[in-house]
């Protein structure tokens, strides 16, 4: 597994800001460039807009494939364990729907002790995830699954956060920017809610929702080719 180091200090709104224009740009060429036309179908099982940005970046066509699952935690399952299941049940799923394609699935959850943090499901759920986070360090977990062939890789990434103190006022007023409500954890590390990270410690991208360095190794590994 590769493993990317990526550790920000004394993060200031402006240096966030400043931080995530380069990285939108360099994301924004990206996308410009022509993908490498490959012989080989890859399918994405998710209907993350995120994940699809991110995954562009190999410079491979790929197909969306929605797969939608419950996301909830079973009782007395691990955070790990719960990522590990809904990753290898979105692949499945568009295994089963696309047979003949190389197939990943992938899930992401932020994690507090044995806290769980998903997508909330309201703003005062929302509300509530962030004051947890609050001057406390969590960890961001995203499991991989790729089906090629016969073959099958599981890996994970993590990705450890620590949030400055955050006001009610400063959450109110985050709240207000609709961001929270489809991201796990109730933040996006790559909006607003950049200016309340102190430090980052693993890899950015798996906090975004797509590590994709892994990814490349994982495809690179079941015999995707890439060369065209």
């Amino acid at each position: 597994m590769l493993k990317f180091a990526i550790v920000f200090y004394h993060t200031s709104w402006k240096f966030a800001n400043s931080r995530w224009s380069r990285l939108s740009r360099g994301i924004t060429l990206m996308k410009r460039a022509a993908p490498i036309r490959t012989k080989e179908s890859l399918v994405l099982a998710s209907a993350s807009p995120r994940r699809a940005e991110l995954l562009r970046l190999l410079l491979v066509n790929f197909e969306i494939l929605p797969c939608q699952v419950s996301e909830h935690r079973l009782r007395g399952e691990s955070p790990e364990g719960m990522v590990k299941r809904l990753a290898l049940t979105k692949a499945r799923m568009g295994r089963r729907l696309r047979p003949s394609s190389t197939v990943v699935g992938a899930d992401t959850v932020v994690v507090l002790g044995n806290r769980v943090f998903g997508k909330p499901d309201s703003v005062e759920e929302a509300r509530r995830m962030l004051q947890c986070l609050s001057g406390k360090t969590h960890f961001v977990l995203t499991r991989i699954c790729v089906f090629r062939s016969r073959t099958r890789l599981v890996d994970y990434s993590r990705t450890a956060v620590r949030f400055n103190k955050i006001s009610d006022q400063e959450i109110t007023d985050y709240l207000r920017t609709g961001e929270p409500l489809d991201k796990a954890g109730a933040y996006a590390i790559q909006g607003a809610a950049s200016r309340f990270v102190e430090k980052v410690e693993g890899c950015y991208f798996n906090v975004v929702g797509l590590p994709v360095s892994l990814l490349y190794h994982l495809l690179k590994k079941a015999g995707f080719r890439f060369d065209g």
